[in-house]
């Protein structure tokens, strides 16, 4: 392992904004995220497969009475969004580091406000299907975490993950898609988002990728 990972481990080890196996918080945060971590009663919302953080930072940035989790597995990943908002003195943010699949380990029912899947893996191999984000598997464990009405949103650049995802969602009985697009600076939604775009988001529109995107919740 680098020297630069090795130095960037130990500073999520000692940022109050990093939540991570080691740290007491870690067995105790399930259900406890306002009390135990924002210290407030704020919504919760959640971005899944963070990287960096941009865009989980870039919100928190924007709505300072709410309250965001960037959830991803890379350490030096998380740091980069962690050493942000830390420099910048954001209070209203804080990473997870934890697989997805573990997400309800983390997080109690009724608990997140809004969930963001955004540019995930597309897993394009049919045999890989239950390892996308958007799979059934991964919906059944988001619907009890999300509140009443909470919104999950989608985006992706890759066309295939997201034909299968709005089929899968526009097939369900316990799902109501609310808008969708193949073309999102070019639609009505452009302004879901907020203006954020992260790093590999630009990479792909900068190569003439569309970007695709949903919102749904379930009923």
């Amino acid at each position: 392992m680098s020297r630069k990972k090795l130095v960037r481990f130990k500073q999520n080890e000692e940022n109050p904004n990093v939540v991570q196996d080691g740290k007491p918080i870690f067995e105790t945060i399930k259900g406890n995220w306002n009390t135990q971590q924002f210290q407030n009663e704020h919504p919760i919302v959640v971005e899944l497969a963070c990287g960096r953080g941009e865009f989980t930072v870039g919100l928190a940035r924007q709505f300072s009475d709410q309250n965001f989790i960037g959830v991803d597995i890379k350490g030096s990943r998380i740091w980069k969004g962690s050493s942000t908002a830390t420099a910048e003195g954001i209070h209203n943010v804080a990473f997870l580091r934890t697989q997805i699949e573990l997400l309800d380990r983390f997080f109690a029912e009724d608990e997140i406000a809004e969930l963001w899947i955004t540019f995930p893996d597309p897993f394009p191999r049919d045999g890989d299907e239950k390892r996308r984000l958007t799979s059934p598997r991964f919906l059944e464990m988001y619907k009890p975490l999300l509140k009443s009405e909470g919104i999950l949103h989608f985006k992706t650049d890759n066309t295939d993950l997201f034909n299968y995802s709005l089929e899968l969602f526009q097939s369900r009985t316990d799902i109501e898609v609310l808008g969708f697009t193949h073309d999102f600076y070019q639609s009505e939604w452009k302004d879901d988002h907020f203006g954020i775009q992260t790093r590999y988001e630009k990479m792909f529109s900068e190569k003439g990728e569309k970007i695709k995107y949903l919102k749904c919740r379930f009923i």
